[in-house]
């Protein structure tokens, strides 16, 4: 879209004759400046933590919650906190662009991981409400394995692609 309006004011005038250079040097600049000024808030959204970050933090916290009311057999707290661990939030629709974008064929394994977090979740839930400490630590363990899943295969390049490396 810029770029057409640029070739359209670069081209003509208002009496549909060629521009001359001073005229032309300036519209040239003003889109350069317009192009920087893009880029730096590109890179001021990437630099900015993505709402997804806040997402994993709070199903870190409720994860190590949940841990620890499986030690103390506290099935009511694991029963309270399953389903906000497989229906965490999802991040803004344009950030989940962003980051669908970046996945691409890989959306569906990406998928895949948040819907065995999902199932296995729900699982710990009833195995706790039933008071079956053994199903809820399978259950636990199988959310675990979804999550260290996705981790090894999404993290690191996804805090490269979106932070730059640190």
């Amino acid at each position: 879209m810029m770029w057409l309006a640029l070739t359209s004011i670069l081209t003509s005038n208002n009496k549909g004759r060629q521009m001359n250079r001073s005229k032309c040097s300036s519209a040239a600049m003003a889109f350069a400046m317009a192009l920087l000024a893009m880029a730096m808030t590109l890179r001021a959204e990437s630099a900015e933590p993505m709402a997804l970050q806040g997402v994993m933090q709070q199903l870190g916290r409720d994860m190590q919650t949940v841990t620890g009311a499986i030690a103390t057999e506290d099935w009511g707290t694991v029963a309270e906190l399953a389903p906000r661990i497989g229906g965490h939030p999802e991040p803004p629709i344009k950030e989940k662009l962003r980051i669908l974008s970046w996945i691409g064929s890989d959306a569906t394994k990406f998928r895949g991981f948040d819907v065995e977090v999902h199932d296995a979740a729900t699982a710990m839930k009833e195995a706790a409400i039933h008071g079956d400490g053994r199903a809820v630590i399978r259950a636990f363990s199988r959310v675990q394995l979804s999550c260290l899943g996705c981790h090894e295969n999404f993290r690191q390049p996804f805090i490269d692609h979106f932070y730059g490396q640190r």
